[in-house]
């Protein structure tokens, strides 16, 4: 496993959970509840494995993926620690919705969602557009003694 496939398979996670999310939004829109509630849910159980899954892979299968990404001079550190300001909260704030959309609280729901699209349009924009998911070759020995 490479880095750079990793970040391509999450990102493709991240455009795939996002259209479900788009599917509860047009849900609601319709009036259809209980249906935006089963699509949330499953978004919910998705975007909850990715991010358990992301840390047993890096953490356990792969360690060496975690050195690459939080690599100082590496080209990943830096984009990714912007798309984890927004990834973070969003499922943190995820969490707190899927209590209140279950538990009927129904002001403080709407509340969270506002924040929570403003962070989820983050993590997506990060997330797709502004993570490396390619590192350019390395360059040749004559160009760097140039340099």
């Amino acid at each position: 496993m490479t880095a750079p496939l990793l970040i391509t398979l999450l990102q493709g996670a991240v455009l795939a959970v996002t259209v479900l999310l788009a599917a509860a939004l047009v849900a609601l829109a319709l009036g259809r509840r209980t249906l935006h509630g089963k699509l949330n849910t499953i978004f919910f159980l998705l975007a909850v494995t990715t991010v358990f899954g992301l840390e047993v892979v890096v953490r356990i299968v792969w360690p060496h993926l975690s050195a690459e990404f939080f690599d100082p001079a590496g080209p990943y550190r830096q984009p990714l620690l912007v798309h984890l300001c927004f990834s973070v909260p969003a499922t943190m704030i995820l969490a707190a919705m899927m209590y209140t959309g279950r538990y009927h609280h129904g002001a403080t729901h709407r509340a969270l969602s506002g924040l929570f699209l403003i962070l989820w349009i983050g993590t997506v924009v990060t997330g797709v557009f502004y993570l490396p998911n390619s590192v350019p070759p390395p360059m040749p020995s004559h160009e760097v003694a140039t340099r």
